[in-house]
């Protein structure tokens, strides 16, 4: 159990970059170590993020209800229409469940620390514009021109491991500090 903050890390790129595979295989090895890990998700696509339609939760916000939670056998679903959350307020409203991580999908432009994605030759601004990288992991090697950061291939097996690695070990730092 979480008795400090969590470490946030994102996970960042532009559309099809891969974010999605990384955040899922991250949050398996996470799991797998025994961090207790929970996620954001940016639904940078314009648009509400898709919800099961007919669905009595469904119902009840069409209804006029603001928020609307389904429980059963220990899942939970929680849907809210109509509701800005900023990132910060995300984050807070996920520390009720005592993560050791957040990892966030997107949000490119915050200021956690994040691995960026880089898939297109036209991907190469964010290298200046973002802030806070911590490694690259790229679909071509002529993408990467200069030794900014640790860079890998979107191929190479051992990102996930190093990556896990990186953020396992800010969340023993937490735990040392929590005796």
């Amino acid at each position: 159990m979480a008795l400090v903050a969590p470490f946030i890390f994102q996970v960042v790129g532009f559309q099809n970059s891969g974010k999605t595979t990384i955040t899922t295989q991250l949050i398996e090895t996470l799991t797998n170590l025994g961090i207790k890990t929970v996620t954001i998700k940016h639904h940078g696509h314009g648009g509400k993020p898709d919800v099961l339609e007919q669905k009595d939760s469904t119902r009840h916000i069409s209804s006029g209800a603001i928020a609307s939670i389904v429980e059963g056998s220990g899942r939970m679903v929680l849907q809210a229409d109509e509701l800005k959350l900023c990132l910060e307020d995300q984050i807070e409203l996920l520390k009720f469940f005592q993560p050791d991580v957040i990892l966030i999908e997107g949000y490119k432009q915050k200021n956690y620390p994040k691995l960026l994605l880089l898939k297109e030759k036209e991907d190469l601004h964010l290298l200046k514009s973002l802030t806070n990288i911590c490694a690259i992991v790229y679909w071509n090697e002529d993408l990467i021109t200069e030794n900014l950061y640790p860079a890998f291939s979107i191929n190479d097996k051992t990102i996930i491991k190093r990556a896990a690695e990186f953020i396992t070990g800010f969340v023993h730092k937490n735990d040392e500090k929590s005796y």
